[in-house]
């Protein structure tokens, strides 16, 4: 497998990128569903701070997926025998992805700045008390409809891998490819 797609199959760099970013958001939200629930401080640094650095290495990696696809990069062929609604529905819940995935870390971002978890983090100082805060209220919603998104996505999967039997998994490196 090359480092670019072809016109069945994605290539090593995007394959590589979807599968650390989907590990990476798996530890998000569970790093950010704990650290919301967390009543001592102690332990909310704890999770906040790899929730934070994580948070901005998804970020980075999303933009450089964005990047990857604009400048480098095509992506495979559309699957054949794929009504075009559900084509046209993929591409909107993948930009919606990007678009939450920016977003949260935009709002995320937001949140330590406006109710100085960095600050906290930093001196040593109790972390605030961030959930009237708007950028936090914010970011509970985007991680709400990213969920959705993600939960979309992941059952359209398994549509295909196991109802239709296409093998479209096979273009993102799980299974073989139909012949």
């Amino acid at each position: 497998m090359g480092l670019k797609s072809t016109q069945d199959r994605y290539g090593a760099v995007a394959i590589a990128i979807h599968w650390i970013t989907a590990a990476m958001i798996v530890a998000l939200i569970a790093l950010g569903l704990n650290a919301a629930s967390a009543t001592d401080d102690s332990a909310r640094r704890a999770l906040l701070l790899p929730h934070i650095a994580l948070g901005l290495l998804t970020l980075a990696l999303t933009l450089f997926r964005i990047a990857w696809w604009a400048f480098a990069d095509r992506k495979p062929a559309r699957p054949a025998g794929v009504p075009l609604v559900q084509l046209r529905i993929a591409e909107i819940v993948h930009m919606l992805i990007y678009a939450a995935i920016i977003a949260l870390a935009a709002s995320g971002i937001a949140t330590n700045v406006v109710g100085g978890v960095i600050a906290a983090l930093t001196s040593g100082t109790p972390i605030p008390d961030l959930d009237a805060l708007a950028p936090r209220q914010a970011h509970g919603l985007l991680a709400r409809l990213f969920l959705l998104l993600l939960t979309i996505h992941i059952a359209a999967a398994l549509y295909h891998h196991f109802v239709r039997r296409d093998g479209l998994l096979a273009r993102m490196g799980i299974g073989k490819a139909r012949t």
